[in-house]
């Protein structure tokens, strides 16, 4: 039967003793090593170069390093190893920092011991998992932030942005609305000032974005 290498990090050794239990009476799990903090992972990391490493199932907020922190080192200097965080918190900023530095998952402490053992057999098996708490969370507020670009907006601005995205020519946007050239000109600088972004390309990401094309 096939075992998988885990590594455990939490500082509260409360909360550690609990995943220790319900690893030890999976047989399919190893654990190599119980840690307090990101660093003491690092260096066993560091130390253990050919050490066959699985899974690393840790927290956010420790001291010295911090789970973000270790999901970065470990996925730019052992991409093999798959992360789990498993945290308290639902900060969509925390959760978008990891999802850019490919954290494998991200469950709620709240979770149920069979949600934590089936998150990790869909990390291993290749596959990410998020719990429903964190994907409500984060969803809420890609969400919220969609609204607040859409309503710094005008109806008018809106409307040159949905024809710049669909690559029509300030002549053509102008016959269309009615304006100017030179107002449509306009529009496009203030545009690319409003949404900071650098170019015509810029323009037309942040259209999808606010859904306004396809």
């Amino acid at each position: 039967m096939m075992t998988y290498n885990i590594i455990l990090v939490d500082d509260h050794k409360m909360f550690l003793d609990g995943l220790v239990n319900i690893f030890k009476n999976e047989d399919v799990y190893n654990i190599l090593l119980t840690a307090n903090s990101g660093e003491n992972v690092i260096k066993y990391i560091k130390t253990n170069p050919d050490q066959h490493i699985d899974i690393v199932i840790s927290d956010i907020s420790m001291p010295d390093i911090d789970g973000i922190t270790l999901n970065d080192y470990i996925k730019k200097e052992r991409s093999d190893i798959k992360t789990l965080i498993v945290s308290m918190h639902t900060d969509t900023g925390m959760i978008d920092a990891l999802i850019k530095n490919n954290v494998d998952g991200y469950l709620s402490k709240n979770a149920t011991q069979s949600e934590l053992l089936q998150a990790v057999q869909t990390i291993l098996g290749g596959e990410k998992y998020f719990s429903q708490s964190v994907r409500e969370a984060y969803m809420e507020n890609v969400f919220n932030k969609r609204k607040e670009t859409s309503v710094m907006l005008t109806a008018r601005e809106k409307d040159v942005l949905k024809l710049i995205a669909e690559e029509y020519t300030t002549q053509e946007i102008g016959d269309k609305l009615f304006l100017s050239k030179h107002t449509i000109e306009s529009y496009r600088k203030n545009l690319i000032s409003k949404l900071n972004v650098k170019n015509l390309a810029g323009l037309t990401k942040y259209a999808i974005k606010l859904g306004l094309v396809e």
